[in-house]
């Protein structure tokens, strides 16, 4: 079992996972256990996730290009540089935090409670199978660099400082 498991961390790029969660997130609205009522506020509301999405998805990939190091989330170990400016000051994972504004803002879209509850299984499998791997392999590349970093900045913006 425990080789079932590990034999998924990285394996789902995140991007492809955050398309299959928004699916999952339209089945569970169309089931319509938990309906919110679509207004101007959860308009507002997904208008603004989106927009802190792109703008995300924008600085972190500036800064990746910036620092001539890898996108690839697959190999880790690869990356040239351990990026710590810009954006990353505030997450160590600002794509994944780009990937979550968005199902945030689908969710509120969907104007369903069930999907937007669902985007925290989303969190809690990104932390599992994708950044704690992805944390191993950085600590084992950039060392004590990447723990100082882990210290002083959170994995998502909320989220606790918790080194690999």
């Amino acid at each position: 079992m425990a080789r079932a498991i590990q034999r998924l961390e990285t394996r789902i790029p995140p991007l492809l996972l955050t398309i299959l969660f928004a699916d999952l997130m339209l089945l569970v609205a169309e089931l319509n256990t938990l309906p919110i009522t679509r207004s101007l506020y959860t308009s507002a509301l997904a208008v603004i996730c989106l927009c802190a999405s792109v703008v995300f998805l924008g600085l972190s990939l500036k800064a990746l290009h910036q620092a001539k190091t890898t996108l690839d989330p697959h190999h880790p170990e690869h990356s040239t540089h351990l990026v710590q400016e810009g954006i990353y000051r505030l997450t160590r994972n600002p794509i994944y935090v780009a990937f979550l504004l968005l199902l945030l803002a689908w969710g509120f879209l969907l104007a369903d409670v069930l999907a937007l509850v669902s985007v925290y299984l989303f969190v809690m499998y990104m932390n599992r199978f994708q950044i704690k791997p992805e944390e191993t392999a950085l600590e084992a590349h950039f060392g004590t660099d990447y723990l100082l970093y882990c210290a002083r900045v959170n994995r998502w913006l909320f989220h606790s400082r918790k080194t690999p």
